[in-house]
């Protein structure tokens, strides 16, 4: 079949293809020459006249076939007989088929048959009135979600010439949306569970204190001393629980400020013996004189430092060495960063020999 077969008397259907689609002429669109007998009207508004074949301001054909092979969008068109005119790259890679350069001129129930979904959608443009326009479709083949766009192409003369099929691959998009939804629901749960913490722990307190009077006033009474003891610290069990639960949900607010790295640490040290059975241990703790200042949050870091350590002691069982270093290298920048490292293995150098964690930075 031909183009004059296709378009009647009218120019030759252009085509954008790598290869030309046999039995049809890849040129300009032209407007349709006057029928014969036909007066132009003088005086009137005429529109403009497409350029030559040969006019030295024509844009050539092959600006129109690179322009659709490097747009970021897949693009399938397909002739009015249901030949692919039209495949670029991008349109194979979201796909996920293989580019063979006989595609071109087969039908397009062929070349797309390990997509259905997508000939189902080429199929019904040629049945439908009303094209989809920014649709979604989740492909079964690759399960990627595209976004896609159906126009049909018409000549001059407004007869159908072909269809074409313009996509998008939203994979990536659609995994950012439900990540914003999901971070919503938690944070819809995270308001939740601290209305459930609030309202609980008023009458844990509540038990606590009726149980501590109760066992005040019943001296006398081994059984109820044991179970009105056993009340208290279930409460109390209990209560921890609700505080660790509004200390999650709760949003974290910094207070920064200037802080002396080596008083933190030495506070961190005393609050981990406090909290962990330090035995035998010993801690080496190595620091430069000149270490600077940091802008940073004490209690946080604090909080840091003795969560290190107290799984420092617990890991040790008694016995062994912990070593702390503080070490101050140069960044690209004009700031310093203050590496804070613990081991249980005396390291042969610093920082390289010892896993390290960048605390803060102070101000330039």
């Amino acid at each position: 079949m031909s183009a004059k077969d296709l378009a009647g008397d009218r120019d030759p259907l252009t085509l954008l293809s790598p290869e030309p689609l046999p039995g049809f002429d890849i040129s300009m669109p032209r407007k349709a020459p006057r029928r014969p007998g036909r007066k132009r009207v003088r005086g009137g508004a005429s529109k403009p006249r497409a350029p030559r074949r040969d006019d030295p301001s024509a844009v050539p054909d092959t600006f129109y076939r690179d322009l659709v092979w490097n747009l970021r969008n897949g693009v399938v068109a397909v002739t009015r007989d249901g030949r692919v005119a039209v495949m670029n790259d991008v349109a194979y890679s979201i796909l996920g088929l293989k580019p063979q350069p006989a595609d071109i001129g087969r039908p397009f129930t062929e070349v797309l048959r390990d997509v259905p979904d997508v000939c189902r959608i080429i199929a019904g443009a040629f049945d439908l009135s009303h094209l989809p326009n920014r649709a979604e479709l989740r492909l079964k083949r690759t399960a990627k979600v595209i976004g896609y766009t159906l126009s049909h192409v018409c000549d001059a003369g407004g007869h159908l010439l072909g269809a074409t099929l313009f996509f998008k691959d939203l994979t990536r998009v659609e995994q950012l949306e439900e990540r914003e939804r999901l971070r919503d629901r938690l944070a819809a749960l995270g308001e939740m569970a601290a209305a459930i913490a609030h309202e609980v722990k008023n009458p844990l307190a509540g038990i606590e204190v009726m149980a501590g009077i109760l066992k005040r006033q019943l001296p006398d009474s081994e059984d109820a001393q044991t179970i009105l003891g056993d009340i208290i610290k279930e409460a109390k069990m209990a209560n921890a629980i609700v505080i660790e639960v509004l200390d999650f949900v709760r949003p974290i607010r910094l207070q920064v400020e200037q802080i002396a790295l080596s008083e933190v640490v030495d506070d961190a040290i005393a609050t981990a013996e406090s909290h962990a059975a330090r035995g035998a241990v010993q801690i080496a703790l190595t620091m430069p004189g000149d270490l600077p200042n940091l802008q940073g949050d004490t209690h946080q870091l604090r909080q840091l430092f003795t969560n290190l350590l107290v799984n420092a002691f617990e890991a040790l069982g008694g016995t062994g060495e912990v070593y702390i270093a503080l070490v101050t290298e140069l960044s690209s920048g004009p700031t310093v960063v203050v590496n804070f490292a613990v081991s249980d293995v005396r390291p042969k150098s610093l920082p390289g020999a010892m896993p390290v964690w960048p605390v803060c930075v102070p101000p330039k």
